[in-house]
């Protein structure tokens, strides 16, 4: 009995489930355009370039004054320009440390506030002893990645110089010389 109900149950279902064909209908009346939507949101990094010497009358550091503030919830990257291959440059990401063969250790580093940032030399080196190559003409790529971006993409490398850039849509273009006073 149970087999014969299983039966008839199967048949019922291959008949109710079966596709239908036939004609199509009519075309249904035209609607209205709806409105358009608002615009998103464009969110955009505020990027500079800037070199530094670094000396005695400077304490080893710049502080360079954001104009407008940041938003608190900003974040601030730094890139040293540590050589140049051939002609393409070698950006590498801040804090960024020299080991010298005497176990002297350099570090360029940077804090950030929403109105001030300072890149500078510390290490426990005489810093008075550096050559010219460790302190003068010292360049310097700032990305300021507004919050709502930087938690939204927590996926990319901050540290990487080109992942950054890209993500970001930045070229070398987008990064102009501020002159220091």
């Amino acid at each position: 009995m149970k087999n014969i109900n299983t039966l008839i149950l199967a048949l019922f279902g291959l008949v109710v489930f079966q596709a239908c064909e036939g004609p199509e209908g009519p075309q249904g009346l035209t609607g209205f355009d709806g409105q358009d939507g608002q615009d998103g949101i464009n969110i955009v990094s505020e990027v500079f370039e800037v070199e530094v010497d670094f000396n005695a009358a400077n304490e080893y550091s710049k502080i360079l004054s954001f104009d407008p503030a940041i938003v608190e919830s900003d974040v601030v990257l730094s890139f040293v320009l540590w050589e140049v291959d051939g002609e393409t440059p070698i950006w590498r990401a801040m804090p960024q440390t020299a080991y010298f063969q005497n176990g002297g250790i350099l570090v360029y580093n940077y804090d950030f506030t929403s109105s001030d940032f300072r890149l500078f030399l510390d290490g426990n080196l005489d810093l008075s002893t550096l050559s010219t190559d460790w302190t003068e003409n010292q360049v310097f790529r700032v990305v300021i990645v507004p919050g709502d971006f930087a938690s939204t993409n927590a996926r990319i490398d901050l540290t990487d110089y080109d992942a950054v850039t890209k993500l970001l849509g930045l070229t070398d273009e987008d990064f102009k010389r501020i002159e220091l006073k």
